[in-house]
Formats: structure tokens, sequence, C-alpha cells
């Protein structure tokens, strides 16, 4: 029998649902309700991160056993264990939505290893008390996509969840893909989730809104002491600074989505992790052409509330709604208020010196300001691959013209018949001032280049490349999500037999379903 080094504080400290039953409703007073996975039929295991493995203390050996499919499938319920759903509430689309809860997801337990504490998730296992009209199950497709992004995220370098496991149910799942009322079966997946907690903003929110005092300090008092020992604080203090604490992870977690071109597209109050992680990977992608208006959700459409150039202030009303949720605890507006006061300018600090980072440049000049804002008014003015065009930026060197510096990112752009004589000469004038900026630093072109292959990533999981794995996985073939799961975990590197897909979004992409637009069952 595989090992794991079991503890139950969550559950054996907070307030329980005492109703045992297995159906929808609102549960009151409690912060989860016990609940068993759903056997699935025929599970077989698809991929296993031996590093996630290895970190909450399973061998390799432990990964290909009957146990890690029994357990990591919902099939058997590993010893001492009380799997369990969390209850949280939140803010949808900026609109309070009440109780929400944990509507497909099934927390196995808590591990500890090497000192640190591990919460393992089943995601499509089976219905809860939160699920709503909803069945619980997940499919293959949103699956995949949720597997490989957020061990691609970990490997970018941020924050986010971790993935242990991805299996087949053996089970068919009825999903309407575009909410269009077109239905059909689609095969049932569970993905094995790991992360410190799963404590989201919404879990504070719901006993607030509830004026569940005693159970919100409960819940604040558990998660300080288990999650941020580096808080020693008492009383009142020890609140405002786990506020802060939250604010300032939140905020480097959304530098380093905007860093690598993420857009979450539902970070709703109850998608937002306590730890500063990024989780729920639903209707998520990367820029394809720089876009601060794309937004990856169908559902969000019309509005884009949550499209990319807007994250950092929805990351500040959440935190916003946050502080509404801890206002009992503190009593005071005032310390919370001075916290969300400084997000804005904290914000605009860090992600210049993001982005200088990705320009190459080290030393702070006050005309950098204006560099960045002109460079990201050009990327936007005629479609510009991201991905593509902060790579080859580091292939220009100090002595390179204008003209020359733009033709070593040409091939980032889509479309070479937009690029008509006004924008071109914008181009060339922004590269002479580039170029004469790098020859103010000290860094010579090798080292430059460098610094700039480690911030700027060569490769990462377009929703195309999601895609053509999914159409291949739901035929039994997996060989493109090993290939993408490797290539992944090093995107910085230049792996030269992965070159293929170092490439611009091909137009049969543009529209497909899957490759632009996603619901939130994607």
């Amino acid at each position: 029998m595989m090992k794991l080094h079991i503890q139950n504080k969550f559950t054996s400290q907070l307030p329980a649902d005492p109703t045992v039953e297995n159906y929808p409703r609102q549960v009151e007073q409690a912060g989860f309700s016990y609940v068993l996975p759903v056997k699935p039929s025929n599970p077989s295991l698809i991929h296993t991160s031996a590093e996630v493995a290895n970190a909450i203390g399973l061998s390799d050996e432990d990964t290909i056993s009957l146990d890690f499919l029994n357990v990591f499938s919902g099939n058997k319920v590993y010893p001492e264990t009380k799997p369990f759903a969390l209850c949280y509430a939140g803010h949808q689309f900026g609109n309070w939505a009440g109780q929400l809860g944990d509507g497909r997801a099934i927390n196995l337990t808590e591990v500890v290893h090497d000192n640190k504490i591990f919460t393992l998730q089943l995601k499509g296992a089976g219905p809860t008390p939160y699920s709503r009209t909803a069945d619980g199950f997940a499919v293959l497709r949103s699956s995949i996509r949720e597997y490989l992004c957020a061990e691609a995220m970990h490997y970018l370098g941020v924050p986010t969840t971790r993935s242990l496991s991805l299996m087949l149910s053996g089970d068919q799942v009825v999903r309407d893909v575009l909410y269009n009322g077109n239905p059909a079966y689609e095969k049932g997946a569970i993905v094995c989730r790991v992360a410190p907690s799963f404590i989201r903003f919404g879990s504070f929110e719901m006993f607030a809104s509830r004026k569940d005092h005693t159970n919100l300090k409960l819940l604040a008092d558990f998660t300080i002491k288990n999650h941020f020992p580096n808080i020693k604080e008492e009383g009142v203090e020890k609140y405002i600074a786990f506020f802060e604490e939250v604010t300032q992870t939140t905020l480097k977690m959304i530098v380093e989505w905007q860093r690598v071109g993420f857009v979450h597209g539902v970070m709703n109050t109850d998608n937002m992790s306590i730890h500063g992680l990024t989780i729920d990977y639903g209707p998520y992608g990367w820029l394809e052409d720089y876009n601060t208006g794309w937004t990856p959700n169908t559902t969000d459409n019309q509005h884009k509330r949550y499209r990319f150039g807007n994250q950092p202030e929805i990351a500040l009303w959440n935190l916003y709604q946050l502080a509404n949720a801890m206002y009992p605890l503190v009593e005071e507006a005032k310390p919370l208020e001075i916290i969300l006061e400084a997000f804005s300018i904290d914000y605009e600090k860090e992600y210049l010196i993001m982005m200088l980072n990705k320009l190459g440049l080290q030393d702070k000049k006050e005309s950098d300001l204006f560099l960045v804002g002109t460079l990201v008014e050009l990327l936007e003015r005629v479609e510009t691959d991201m991905t593509i065009f902060f790579r080859n930026l580091s292939t220009v060197s100090k002595e390179d013209s204008g003209i020359i510096a733009f033709n070593a990112i040409k091939e980032a752009c889509y479309t070479e018949k937009d690029l008509d004589e006004t924008i071109l000469k914008d181009w060339y004038d922004w590269f002479e001032n580039y170029t004469i900026r790098i020859n103010e630093e000290t860094l010579s072109d090798t080292d430059r280049k460098v610094q700039m292959n480690k911030v700027n990533p060569k490769y990462v999981l377009r929703n195309y490349m999601a895609q053509l794995c999914i159409d291949d996985a739901d035929k039994g073939d997996y060989t493109l999500l090993n290939e993408l799961f490797k290539m992944l975990k090093n995107p910085y590197d230049e792996q030269p037999n992965f070159q293929k897909w170092f490439a611009k979004r091909p137009d049969w992409a543009r529209d497909k379903v899957g490759c632009s637009m996603l619901s939130c069952s994607s």
C-alpha cells in the first residue's frame, strides 16, 4: 500500500455540515460537507506528474500501482481519511452569487511531506451538496486543459496549484460545449489537484455574508496558524497582517500572469486562492496577438470584465470583497483601506520592473515608462504575437539600426500587409530608442540575451496546442500530451526538437472552438 502521511486538521478544527446525505442544499454554519467520490466504472491512468508525486511523498513505483489508480480516481477512499467538499460563496462577474462551494471538486485529505502541507483534491469525481443542478463530473477536454496548464504555469514560474494525475473514469458525461442547445456525450475524466489548501476569498465571504462571525474568526485563525506561520501578531493586528500578505501574494501572481500573457478568464472571488495561487483553470488562454482587450471566456464576450488588461483591476476589486469579509474581525476600515490603496501604486512599480526585465533593462531610468508605454501601443496596432516578439527581442544587438532591429522580430507579426509606412516608421523609431537605451546598459548583448530568455518564455500552452492534444486524446492517442508535457517543463530553453511549437497561431485556429474562445465548461 502506498504510504501518505495524513493529517486532517481542516476537518478536525472547522465545523462540518451535520447533514450527511449528498443532495443540493444550502449549508449553514459549516466550512465543509463530508462527501464520497462516485466510483468510476473503469478508471485508467493517462498521465502522472512524477515531480508532484515525489513532493507529496510518493515514489515513481507508487504512481503505477493499483492503489494509486483506485485512490486518485475516487474508486477507493484512502485509510483514515474522510473526503469533503468546501463550502464557500462568491461574486461572479461582479454580482453576488451567494453560496457556491465545491460543485465538482472533492478534497481527499491533507498530507504532510518534508514539513510542507498539501491538500489533495479530485476534480470531476461526482456531485456534492454544492453542485446545484450540475452532475459534478468533468470531461476529458477540460481535464487535459487543467492538468497541462497547472504544470505549465509552475514551470513558467507562476504561482499555481499543481497537477498530480489525469485519469479516464470509463464513463460518459453529457456536456453542451457552447451552451447552444447541442449537448453530446464525452469521455469522463478526473484530475487530482494539489495545493497547500483550496481556501478561497469566497470561503471568508460565505461566513461574513451570513453574519456568522464565530466561524469567520475560526476560519481566519485556522488559515493563519496552519498556512501563514510567519504572522506572529495577535488580535486585530493578526488579521491585518494576514490581509496584507494575501494582497501582496495576489499582486505578485497578477504580475506573473501579465509577464507571460496569461488570461484567467473567470476571476470570480470564488476562484481566488487565499495563497495567491492560480486556481480553477476553466476558459483560460494565452495571448496570441498582444491584445489587452482579449478574454477567452465566451460568457464574458460582451462586457469583457476579465480581459487581459483588466486583470490587475479585478484583482483589486476582489481584494475589496475580501476586505469586506474580513472587516468584522478588524472592526475598523482604515487599516484595510491603507493596504488596498497601496495596491495600484505597488502594482505599477512591480509591473514596470517586470516589463524592464522583459526588455533586458536593469538600470531604471525616467524615460523607461515612456519606452514601455509606446511599446504596448505599438504591439496592439497590428496583430503581433506576444511570445515570439519578446523572445526574439533578445536577438537585437546594440549596433543594430531601427530597421535591422525590427526585422529581428518581424516574424511575430501576423499579417505583414498591415504594416503600412506609418506603422513601420513608428516601429523603426521605437527600436532606435531601444537600441540607444540598451547601449546605456553595462550588459553585453550575450549577457542581456541570457537574462531576457529567463523571463521571456519560448513555449507556452497555446489554446490550439491544447486542442490538438485533446483531439488526439479523444481517440486514445496520448503521444502529443506526453510531448507537450515534456516541452512545457522547460519553457525557457531552446529545445530544438520542439521548434515547431515556437510559431504563431495557425489560421485554422483563429475561430475554432477550443482554440480562441471557450465556455466555462471548457
